[in-house]
């Protein structure tokens, strides 16, 4: 009996509270497609039908792939449509804002759809479900406008209002991954709010990427890039038993600049970092410029080699500073996961890696539509120290 069953039958004892219905929004069908298939996986290599999990029931031959449709007017405005009944399932919906290769035709011009227009899109399709299933679950990898979180002036708080909106709207559970500040789920303190860590995927891509990694604290440590990335960077670095370092974002506050107050340096505090490889971890690159100057600033202070690792991987501002880091040998790599859209020539780039995270979202799934509890796998404690054990038992360390 293979992995998957194995871990299946483990985790999944009890009958679901529903038939289960997964949506792809516009953006998100491949990571759609591969969820439905691990699920699919899980139903099929059941050996006897008692051992089969109840949570399949009800799929046809397309697995529990829902379809869902958003189409537009000239005019950009559109509206929400489904193609297969909902009736009685408990419906999780997959939601990617930062998709933007998805276009649309506004009087006649081929334009990006932003995170405004996605969010807009979910709404419309839990409208179109009516009331009618049994439950709404929404998965949002990036949390809608999760950097605007908390109000520091005159400014909106539009994360809290959407985590409320949904709420109005029926959904039951809000599912995201490494939310920039999880305390924003405040704003609905009597609603499902997850936010899932990608830490072991993370380490795993990077285990896979490298034979040669001494993780120890004579020969690696993990730096934060700044002090609202710390406890992220503290979890790094207790799993992998090495130092902790950390930048602080000097920031000029009398001006705006792209929506931020512009950085005019960082400063280290820590251990040398000297000789070490470094690990630097945050939840986004958006243009990337603050981790390449965190590179830059640890190869100067001698770091030997620099990895990043990030939850959602932009580039905003095109892959040529980060080329052109590789080939001076100032950063080394860059993991992020699948959870966004990333751009096929950056899927191409020597120095990137994507740590899939299409199964981990899967067994999310299943446990909730059985209505168990998902502790063990917000907490990956224990499958880091098998992997780094495993890790070190094959490559020796010095």
């Amino acid at each position: 009996m293979n992995e998957n069953n194995n871990v299946a039958k483990q985790k999944f004892p009890m009958r679901p509270v529903a038939p289960l219905g997964v949506i792809a929004m516009n953006g998100c069908q491949e990571l759609g497609h591969r969820v439905n298939e691990f699920l699919m996986s899980w139903q099929q290599d059941s050996s006897t039908s008692d051992q089969r999990l109840h949570s399949f029931y009800g799929t046809d031959k397309n697995g529990f792939l829902l379809e869902a449709h958003c189409p537009r007017f000239g005019t950009g405005e559109a509206k929400g449509m489904l193609k297969d009944s909902v009736r009685g399932y408990d419906l999780f919906i997959i939601c990617d804002v930062g998709a933007y290769q998805c276009t649309y035709k506004l009087y006649g011009k081929e334009v990006p759809m932003t995170p405004d227009e996605h969010f807009a899109d979910l709404k419309r399709i839990i409208a179109a479900v009516s009331g009618k299933a049994y439950r709404i679950n929404v998965i949002m990898p990036m949390l809608y406008e999760g950097r605007q979180h908390r109000r520091t002036a005159r400014e909106s708080m539009d994360c809290a209002m959407m985590l409320q909106e949904l709420v109005r709207m029926g959904v039951s559970n809000i599912i995201t991954f490494d939310a920039h500040d999880p305390r924003v789920q405040n704003a609905i303190p009597l609603s499902g709010f997850e936010s899932i860590m990608p830490t072991y995927q993370i380490l795993k891509a990077m285990c896979h990427s490298y034979d040669d990694l001494k993780i120890d604290k004579n020969h690696m440590m993990v730096v934060s890039p700044d002090e609202g990335a710390i406890s992220r960077n503290i979890y790094y670095s207790s799993a992998m038993g090495v130092d902790l370092g950390m930048f602080y974002k000097r920031r000029d506050y009398t001006q705006v600049i792209n929506g931020r107050n512009p950085i005019v340096a960082h400063e280290y505090m820590g251990e040398s970092v000297e000789g070490k490889d470094i690990f630097v971890a945050d939840d986004i690159i958006s243009s990337g410029d603050s981790m390449l100057d965190l590179a830059y600033s640890l190869k100067k202070r001698g770091a030997k080699r620099v990895f990043a690792g990030a939850t959602f991987a932009f580039f905003t501002n095109g892959l040529e500073g980060f080329d052109n880091a590789y080939k001076e040998g100032v950063i080394d790599h860059v993991f992020a996961t699948n959870l966004t859209y990333a751009m096929p020539e950056l899927l191409q780039r020597p120095w990137f890696s994507q740590a899939d995270m299409s199964k981990y979202m899967a067994f999310v799934i299943a446990t909730i539509n059985h209505d168990q509890s998902i502790s063990y796998l917000l907490n990956p404690w224990n499958r880091i120290e098998k992997l780094l054990t495993c890790y070190r038992a094959e490559h020796p360390q010095d």
